[in-house]
């Protein structure tokens, strides 16, 4: 753990705003759409915040930068912010981008908050300046392996790109799947076209794909592929990552991306306080909002409370995470030390697994929860 920087922060002049830095995807070969629904939560709660008040009277200001999914530029933007006098820095939505970021932030003393990412190893060491809301990958993605569990579909075949964070990913289904006489083989994408990796499907029995790559490209072709192949009619294509989850896919796939079953963290029903957010979500999107607006909106809102309540010095933010209670969109915030998280967690935010409807690929099924 890194000792308290010397600095605490800029000094505002009285009516000067509160600076909160914003990591957010918003170009290639960042997932843009998760960007836009991240940075419309952030931004909603942030005018929600400056309507009632502020921060005892002065505006909160959210300074945003692009990180493009790109861990390099996300230290850097950490670096540039924090000299831009932040309180503390929020989002970003990439796992392998937002451990760059934890792992600058920690390194300079300034709170960060991460709303998306799942990475267990989100810092190598334990660090008292980062939290996070998302569920962790072991917690979420070990349900996921539940739901194949008791859906039957043990013989299980990855399509995988190098990734520390596909790599984590496939030991958690791994250490699941095969206590349970399952079994996982993973079928390396850049080696395989996609015609190629359905007859590896075949050779090896498999009966549930799981898409560990990147969107659109390789995933769209995959299951193009996969959907094309009579051989493969009864496998069951799934994406625990949540491609499937934003209207992107599905206009890129139409039918052929329903019944792909994906990992989303709402509750099966929002109570009234997320049900307003949502709404307000859907006309600042223009569509439904997917659970990362959601956690967009609990982000800000989340530092807001500690603001108010401990003031801008960034060490006192990093000193009131074990003392956060603040009801968010999807329940109930409260931060805890977790076995195995090396940094703030909330434990847990409700986990689905659903799917498009085959009937209506923009309605969402409910096949599993934990």
């Amino acid at each position: 753990m890194n000792p308290p920087p010397s600095s605490s922060g800029a000094e505002y002049a009285d009516g000067a705003s509160v600076r909160l830095g914003a990591l957010v995807p918003l170009t290639r070969p960042g997932w843009v759409e998760a960007g836009r629904h991240l940075l419309a939560g952030l931004e909603l709660a942030v005018r929600e915040v400056n309507d009632a008040g502020g921060i005892d009277g002065r505006p909160l200001e959210l300074v945003v930068r692009d990180t493009a999914a790109d861990p390099e530029r996300a230290a850097a933007a950490v670096d540039e912010l924090a000299g831009l006098g932040v309180a503390a820095v929020v989002g970003e939505y990439h796992s392998v981008v937002a451990r760059a970021a934890a792992a600058r932030a920690d390194a300079l003393g300034v709170p960060f908050l991460c709303s998306s990412a799942v990475l267990d190893a989100l810092t190598e060491e334990p660090t008292q300046w980062v939290a996070r809301l998302a569920p962790a990958q072991s917690h979420g993605w070990g349900i996921y392996a539940d739901f194949l569990i008791g859906a039957g579909r043990c013989q299980v075949a990855v399509a995988t790109q190098p990734s520390v964070y596909w790599a984590s990913g496939t030991r958690v289904l791994r250490d699941h799947l095969v206590a349970r006489g399952g079994t996982v083989v993973e079928l390396d994408t850049n080696a395989l076209t996609p015609e190629a990796l359905c007859d590896a499907l075949v050779d090896h029995g498999a009966t549930a794909l799981l898409l560990l790559v990147g969107h659109p490209e390789p995933a769209v072709p995959i299951v193009r592929a996969v959907r094309g192949d009579r051989r493969l009619a009864e496998i069951l294509i799934g994406a625990p990552a949540g491609q499937p989850e934003f209207a992107e896919w599905a206009v890129a796939l139409g039918e052929d991306g329903a019944a792909i079953p994906f990992l989303r963290y709402l509750p099966e029903r929002l109570g009234p306080l997320g049900e307003r957010v949502g709404k307000e979500l859907r006309e600042r999107l223009g569509e439904a909002p997917s659970f990362v607006a959601f956690e967009g909106w609990d982000a800000v809102t989340v530092l807001a409370a500690v603001l108010r309540s401990h003031g801008t010095d960034r060490a006192a933010i990093a000193g009131s995470w074990p003392r956060v209670a603040v009801e968010g969109t999807r329940g109930p915030i409260r931060f805890s030390r977790t076995p195995g998280i090396s940094m703030w967690q909330w434990a847990w935010a409700p986990v689905q697994v659903v799917d498009r409807d085959t009937a209506e690929p923009d309605r969402f099924r409910i096949l599993h929860a934990g």
